[in-house]
């Protein structure tokens, strides 16, 4: 019986690192994206200002879309004429840097 209590609570501690790493992941990806969107939507003097309105963002709902919708809203304010596409691409390049970021403790 403590063999399997040991291997549940390595389990849980597990799961519990991996779910913190992936939300300092998606904070860290958010703060990427505002950086790229930022000059396209007119904010290069408030970056910071911006990066944390997009990482706020992400907590109006579940999943990635309501950064999404943020980040699309700014740049079609700005006339910047960047597709769906390529903001989800942004998405999923920015992600896959800040989980290398996160896993190489920068």
């Amino acid at each position: 019986m403590s063999s399997f209590d040991e291997r549940k609570g390595a389990a849980l501690k597990q799961f519990t690192l991996n779910a913190e790493q992936e939300f300092k992941a998606e904070a860290r990806r958010n703060k990427l994206l505002a950086h790229w969107a930022a000059p396209l939507a007119g904010r290069k003097d408030d970056v910071e200002a911006y990066a944390l309105e997009v990482i706020k963002s992400d907590f109006e709902e579940a999943g990635d879309d309501d950064v999404f919708r943020k980040v699309k809203a700014d740049l079609e304010a700005a006339g910047a004429g960047i597709s769906d596409a390529e903001i989800r691409e942004k998405m999923d390049l920015f992600m896959n840097e800040a989980r290398g970021q996160i896993a190489e403790g920068v």
